[in-house]
Parts: structure tokens; sequence; C-alpha cells
């Protein structure tokens, strides 16, 4: 599964690139085993690569089903077709998705359980004139060693590039230079740890962000995630970054990958630091020439049973 996901995204980086879109989306989530029933949404980017074909990537959060608070990344490729002047676009699209499951069993201690999944989706979008977007939407995931779930989500999204007309567009002019040159931004926030307790502490961060390619970011950071009665955690963070700029260069969406070496004080082998994954998703806003604000959301993935979401906000400098 892992040769698959760096296959896509080799593909994204070599392929020619188009405009994008957010969007924004809520509904409900089933399960059969056993049965119920909870609110369900999702997070997503897409972005054209041709009149039939796109990819996206998404952040989506399955429900709190009882014993299971299950929530993942995903990352498909589409098939559409575009009637009526490019207004209705109908489209499937299946692919890889990585879950996070906080799995809560009766009178046991909760875990925090990973895993490999897929997904499928059926998508119906009508683009109106004003770039805004309507769509319906039916999901299935298969999870893996976990449970399957059936969703349907409604909701809206936005197309950040204005197209020549409505419909997906497809003619986005190629970016030519990095997103992002240098920049070193300073960020405040939260921690909340993704199993019952006091779980929620200051966190704070400083990171360094430099473009590779047009599209590529790398970065390198000092992570401090906070004190509480479950965590006492700070490591050094690197990650890859797949990143792209809209509203002429104003504001800049990107999402992240890499790994986390940290020391838990909290942690019963306290003997060194131990390394977990890092996903992320972060929105740029540029200020002025120098200057910009950034929001970041970080997933620790851990190696036990103390998987945290962090919420950055801060102040950045670019040179």
């Amino acid at each position: 599964m892992l040769r698959v996901v760096l296959s896509i995204v080799f593909a994204l980086l070599t392929c020619p690139i188009y405009a994008g879109e957010i969007n924004f989306l809520g509904g409900y989530g089933a399960t059969n085993n056993p049965v119920q029933s909870t609110g369900a949404w999702q997070v997503r980017y897409m972005e054209g690569l041709g009149e039939h074909f796109a990819y996206s990537l998404s952040y989506v959060n399955q429900g709190h089903f009882i014993s299971h608070h299950r929530d993942g990344t995903a990352a498909n490729l589409w098939l559409r077709t575009n009637q009526m002047d490019g207004q209705l676009s109908l489209g499937i699209g299946a692919g890889p998705i990585f879950y996070y499951d906080t799995v809560r069993p009766p009178n046991e201690p909760a875990a925090d359980v990973h895993g490999w999944g897929t997904m499928v989706n059926l998508l119906a979008s009508w683009y109106t004139k004003n770039r805004w977007i309507y769509q319906l939407q039916g999901s299935w995931v298969k999870g893996g060693n976990s449970f399957d779930t059936l969703s349907v989500l409604a909701g809206i999204g936005y197309q950040l590039d204005p197209p020549p007309s409505p419909g997906p567009d497809l003619k986005a002019p190629r970016q030519t230079e990095e997103t992002t040159h240098n920049e070193l931004t300073v960020f405040g926030g939260q921690t909340v740890v993704n199993i019952p307790g006091n779980g929620s502490s200051t966190a704070g961060s400083i990171e360094y962000r430099r473009g590779l390619w047009r599209y590529v970011e790398w970065t390198a950071g000092a992570l401090y995630e906070g004190r509480s009665t479950l965590i006492d955690r700070y490591g050094l963070t690197t990650q890859l970054w797949l990143a792209k700029p809209f509203f002429d260069d104003r504001l800049a969406l990107g999402a992240g990958l890499g790994c986390y070496l940290a020391q838990d004080r909290r942690r019963e082998d306290r003997s060194g630091g131990f390394l977990s994954g890092i996903v992320s998703i972060t929105a740029s806003y540029r200020l002025g020439l120098h200057w910009l604000i950034r929001g970041t959301w970080d997933r620790i993935i851990a190696d036990y049973d103390r998987d945290t979401d962090v919420f950055l906000g801060g102040i950045g400098y670019r040179f």
C-alpha cells in the first residue's frame, strides 16, 4: 500500500497541474458491525488533471461510533464527466485511506489503532457562475483490519482560481516558481490527546520552511506539545509537503507527511527518544512582502496509545 501512495504522489508531481477547489461536506455515516449510525464530515482539496480526471487529498472524520472514534487521511483519483455546459459534474473516485481509530472498549483502557483501508466515492457537483459549488456524495470505506462504513454527505465548495466558464477549471497557468523560498514561523496553540483523560495542554513550535520545487516544500522544526496528565512531550520534526498558492500568491495551502523524534516524560519507557509519524495540513496568508500568518493542524501518530491533534497558529517571515 505504501508503494501505491508513493506512486500517486510521484504522478502528481510530474503531471500538469490545474486549478483547485476546496470542499466542506457533512452528513451521516453508518456501520453494520454492529449496526450504528453517527454524524460524519470531510474536508477535501480537489484538482483537475484534464477534462475527465482529477485527484483529491482529504481529511475524513467517519464519526463517533460506540467504542470507536475513527478518522483518517485519504488520497483519491477521480474519473468524471461534465454535463450541461460544465455546470454538472458526475464523478467516481477511489484510493487509499490511512485511518486513526481511538478504540474505547467497555471497562478497558482506550487504545489508538492505525491501519490502511480503501475509500470509494460517488460525487455529484453543481458549479455556479460565482465559483461556489454544491455537492452530494456517497462514500464507502473498507477498513482493512477495522470495520467498514457507508456515509452520505452534502456540502459546499469554492474554486480557488477563477475559471473562464462555469464548471471545473482545466486550463489554469502552470506555476513557475516555488510556493515558498525561505520562511521562519513561530507558533502557539493547543494539544489534544486522543484518549479519555485530562489531555489538553498548551503547545508551541518554531519551524523553518524551504521550497524545493514548484509544488514541494521541506520543513524542519521543534515542537513542544505541552504537559498534561497524559503526556509531557517535545521533540524535532521534519516533513515533505505538497503546496500551492492561490489568490495572486496571497493564500497558500499544503499537506505534509514526515517524522517526529520525540521525548515523553509520561511514557513508561523514558530511556531515550522515539520516532513517531506526523501528518499535517497548513494554510498561510501573506500580510505583505515578507510577513505572513499561518495555521497548521498536526496529527501525531505514536507507537503507543498517545496520538494527539496539535492545533497551531503563528506569524512568519519570508526571506
